[in-house]
């Protein structure tokens, strides 16, 4: 006995997908998706595959693709299930970074509601690294952006986590030593200007990576961003904390190889 194909009709794929008949028909028009038969009534019915390829037409139309890149994609890669797993695996990193999102928010409507401290890092822990592409890639080129996005997105949770406390430990120490007036060419200012240069020495796409030390010129002028940028400066208790870092950098950048 054969065992007949279950398919649905393009009300039923309209209601299940929650979209429109009228957007399933322009679908078929474009070639996207055309159903698998149709009804002796004229009504447009579509079985299992073509329900996968609907999930795929979906899903790429939420990263920001227009229909005709959609048609390109769905070309390329017909094999759906390789595909659906790459896709599977950049949904289940963003439900990651939503849920870092999530606790962050939390954290802040908790402190604001309770008079507590809002601890300016982590409100931004899960938020888009992406949106400062264009700036750095202005600032120290294509590649330096593609080296250390790949980088960032290559870590576990655990590991963004430690360099994270890595960062907040290190700007809290530079702060506390601005606070105290310590002289930026003191012993203690250049220890700090040192664990500040290996910690961006770690990161892929920085000038110099993989030689032990950034490069002079983008230390001193890193030092130059925290204190023209107020979303820097303020990593360092403002303006005059960040002119401390600098100057520290400076004098720090000074005493490296060209």
């Amino acid at each position: 006995m054969v065992e007949a194909t279950v398919d649905w009709s393009i009300q039923d794929i309209a209601r299940i997908a929650g979209t429109t008949s009228r957007t399933l028909r322009h679908y078929d028009e474009l070639g996207l998706l055309p159903p698998s038969r149709i009804a002796a009534n004229g009504y447009r019915h579509y079985d299992r595959d073509s329900l996968v390829r609907l999930q795929r037409i979906l899903l790429l139309r939420d990263l920001g693709l227009g229909l005709p890149a959609i048609a390109r994609v769905l070309d390329d890669r017909q094999d759906a299930v390789p595909a659906l797993r790459d896709h599977l695996t950049w949904l289940r990193s963003e439900r990651e970074r939503l849920a870092r999102q999530i606790a962050s928010v939390e954290s802040t409507i908790h402190a604001v509601e309770e008079g507590g401290e809002i601890v300016a890092e982590e409100m931004f822990d899960g938020f888009d690294h992406t949106q400062y592409k264009e700036e750095v890639e202005e600032r120290w080129g294509k590649d330096a952006y593609a080296a250390s996005d790949r980088w960032w997105r290559g870590m576990t949770a655990e590991e963004r986590s430690g360099w994270q406390q890595r960062q907040k430990a290190l700007a809290a120490d530079w702060t506390a030593a601005a606070a105290r007036g310590v002289d930026p060419g003191s012993e203690e200012a250049q220890a700090l200007a040192r664990r500040h240069a290996d910690w961006l020495a770690d990161i892929p796409g920085t000038p110099g990576y993989g030689t032990g030390a950034p490069r002079p010129a983008y230390l001193t002028g890193l030092g130059d961003m925290y204190v023209a940028d107020p979303r820097f400066a303020a990593n360092y208790g403002g303006v005059e904390g960040a002119t401390f870092v600098r100057d520290a950098l400076r004098i720090y950048a000074e005493s490296l190889p060209a």
